[in-house]
């Protein structure tokens, strides 16, 4: 996947924004996620992708699919109340909604069949089982959409939670569990991921990993946003031990990830 289809890790639910002059970078996450979401569409399939927070899991696969249906996605919240209101707005239909759940669901199902659309339900770990039940009559042969869930480590298990019909989980073709980044990968991104680390001392960035980034983008978007601080409040020209003790300082309370 070229470095240019991509935005910054922070796109998506996060509580901090990107530090400014943040790049783009291309991790083997992302590789992944393009390759099973591209499989996904063509066989207009589901997907799970999951994995602890922090590690991207939102901003990739909405960059891939930015990528490779920008007109086709619609995202959907996971909030049972909204899900239809939201689907009925998405596709445009006209006139009121109808009051029926059944007949308005035969609706939205009518309409996905008329075009391929991908639909995409973030914070999938906490659909409660109606909302698990209403996803897998929403996926029928008649709609051909593709869908992708996207939650945290126990998304499986709460995609499993259906009681009157077939397990969800069962008709997925695609599971992708979000890892956190290596040692060597960290060493390999984070100098590309910005100009303060491009050339900080590798030493400083195997400290910094090991004492608070653990491979996570969300702690490393903050420990850099930190970081660029501290270079100004210590009037340092580049990351030092003391410009990194004074960030580990004040992620410390962070801890345990």
């Amino acid at each position: 996947m070229p470095a240019g289809a991509v935005p910054p890790p922070d796109d998506g639910n996060d509580d901090i924004r990107q530090p400014d002059g943040a790049n783009v970078v291309v991790t083997e996450a992302l590789r992944l996620t393009h390759t099973n979401l591209a499989i996904t569409l063509e066989e207009r399939a589901m997907a799970c992708m999951y994995g602890d927070s922090g590690l991207g899991k939102t901003a990739m696969v909405n960059a891939v699919l930015r990528h490779l249906a920008p007109e086709e996605t619609i995202q959907l919240p996971c909030c049972p109340r909204r899900m239809r209101e939201a689907l009925f707005d998405a596709l445009g239909l006209q006139g009121p909604k109808p009051r029926n759940a059944r007949e308005c669901d035969d609706l939205l199902k009518a309409t996905l069949a008329e075009k391929f659309r991908v639909l995409v339900c973030d914070e999938a770990h906490w659909l409660p089982a109606d909302c698990v039940e209403w996803w897998y009559h929403l996926r029928d042969d008649r709609t051909g959409a593709a869908i992708v869930f996207v939650g945290g480590a126990d998304c499986p298990e709460v995609l499993t939670q259906t009681t009157r019909e077939p397990m969800l989980s069962s008709h997925i073709l695609l599971w992708q569990k979000f890892q956190r980044m290596s040692l060597a990968e960290v060493l390999d991104v984070i100098p590309a991921y910005h100009p303060i680390w491009a050339g900080a001392d590798a030493k400083l960035i195997k400290l910094a990993d090991r004492q608070a980034g653990h491979g996570n983008w969300r702690v490393w978007a903050r420990l850099t946003k930190l970081a660029v601080r501290a270079l100004s409040q210590l009037q340092r020209p580049a990351v030092d031990d003391d410009v990194l003790a004074w960030v580990l300082d004040r992620l410390r309370p962070q801890w345990p990830l």
